[in-house]
């Protein structure tokens, strides 16, 4: 059994050190922004329709630049709107995700990054763009002071 759970314990951390660190959840964070006076990255995707974000995803997100970036300068917030039903989220977490649409992607573009500060205000906004991690970080960056 202390075998099992030594192997399941070392999966998680291995598999948490090589992907994004998304979090799903505004509150909270916007209380890691707080504690870690860093912005949000809030990313609205369609993950299983949605081919810009699936690009995205895979150009910019999903690589070592930008997770090893954004790990030390940014708290990422995604607000997905699968619309496989096999992929289908929680009902409370399609509610929070669609709350989050009507404040901050009213023309409802996909895929939609809002840069907040810590308190929910918006400092900047961009999609996707044909480019590299190091430039989609610097354009991030010039939306914060």
């Amino acid at each position: 059994m202390k075998n099992i759970f030594a192997v399941l314990l070392i999966a998680f951390f291995v598999s948490r050190g090589s992907s994004q660190n998304w979090n799903t959840d505004f509150e909270k964070a916007k209380e890691f922004a707080i504690i870690e006076n860093k912005p949000i990255i809030l990313v609205f995707q369609g993950s299983d329709w949605c081919a810009p974000c699936i690009k995205l995803d895979h150009e910019i997100w999903s690589t070592e630049i930008f997770k090893k970036y954004a790990d030390k300068h940014f708290i990422m917030l995604q607000a997905d709107f699968p619309r496989k039903r096999k992929n289908a989220l929680p009902k409370e977490q399609a509610k929070a995700n669609g709350k989050l649409f009507e404040t901050y992607n009213k023309n409802g573009i996909f895929p939609f990054v809002v840069i907040l500060d810590s308190k929910g205000y918006k400092l900047g906004e961009t999609s996707y763009k044909k480019t590299t991690p190091e430039n989609y970080i610097k354009e991030i960056n010039s939306f914060i002071k």
